[in-house]
């Protein structure tokens, strides 16, 4: 009898760790899964900013489609700035001029990368070969205005023709301003541009950031890249140029630069909910009473 009753519990105890491997596996399965539809097909994603006021709100919960251009694994471990080795396929094209565009930022200028991994969303208004001016807070594109989106948003209430910002704007040394900008070409892909101690600001960043470190440097009126005289650079990606529809209130390509190709996450699609997050939490029926019932299924 002993033996029968020790027999049960072993038993048991086997079935429990296999129930407990299974559940642990099948769980560990949905997670995966779970990443990897957020990482590459779809993500929910809190607006932090205005940069796109009114067209994207600050407080709007939006989903992205990370399938609008390309298909790619996961780049990072979700909400850490941890890398990881990726691949993508261009499936559907690349963006075009007044798409809304989710890009993870590529630093500030004059940095080899960001501080952080954050996913910024603007409006695409350069692509490879453009020519981007601003006059008087107008934007032209080609010699042409650049149409108006239709919730476009303008705070100061003149032009400035100096910058705004502490930094400047790109490039360093060029003196234009947020609303009097330019012109300025997008160099193409595999195009062959000349280097001089005038532009090497356009080019410093795309250099330095492909050796992994500051290489790029000045001597007697001479470009030198990693200490050996440089006359031209080939273009290595497709470039393009974002900026906010919050026109006086969007840090964008005016003032750190070209957005690179493999920089872009997707589109998006649409607001699923819009709250007031300026309001804390612990006010949680004034949160809730700031509900944007407007905005709940707006389609971007």
């Amino acid at each position: 009898m002993k033996k029968k009753i020790k027999s049960e519990k072993t038993r048991a105890k086997v079935n429990w760790k296999e129930k407990a491997k299974k559940n642990i596996k099948e769980f560990t399965i949905l997670i995966l899964c779970a990443f990897f539809v957020t990482s590459s097909i779809i993500q929910g994603s809190l607006v932090p900013t205005g940069s796109m006021e009114r067209t994207i709100r600050t407080g709007d919960f939006i989903f992205v489609n990370r399938l609008a251009y390309d298909f790619y694994t996961p780049r990072n471990i979700p909400h850490t700035d941890i890398k990881l080795p990726y691949f993508s396929f261009n499936l559907f094209g690349d963006p075009e001029r007044g798409d809304i565009i989710v890009f993870e930022w590529p630093g500030d200028r004059n940095d080899l990368k960001p501080f952080a991994v954050q996913s910024w969303v603007k409006r695409c208004v350069g692509t490879p070969g453009d020519t981007i001016e601003i006059r008087n807070r107008v934007l032209y594109v080609n010699n042409k205005e650049f149409p108006r989106p239709h919730y476009i948003n303008y705070e100061k209430g003149r032009s400035q023709i100096n910058s705004m910002g502490p930094e400047g704007v790109f490039p360093d040394g060029s003196g234009w301003s947020e609303d009097y900008y330019g012109p300025l070409i997008i160099p193409k892909k595999g195009e062959v541009v000349k280097l001089t101690k005038d532009n090497i600001n356009i080019y410093r960043d795309l250099i330095n950031r492909e050796y992994g470190r500051k290489v790029v440097r000045i001597k007697n009126n001479e470009v030198l890249i990693d200490g050996k005289k440089a006359d031209t650079y080939t273009i290595k990606t497709k470039l393009y140029f974002m900026v906010g529809d919050n026109r006086d209130n969007s840090k964008d390509s005016r003032i750190w630069g070209f957005v690179p190709r493999e920089n872009i996450l997707g589109k998006p699609l649409f607001v699923l909910v819009s709250f007031d997050t300026t309001i804390p939490i612990k006010k949680i029926f004034k949160l809730l009473g700031s509900f944007r019932i407007d905005r709940v299924c707006k389609i971007l």
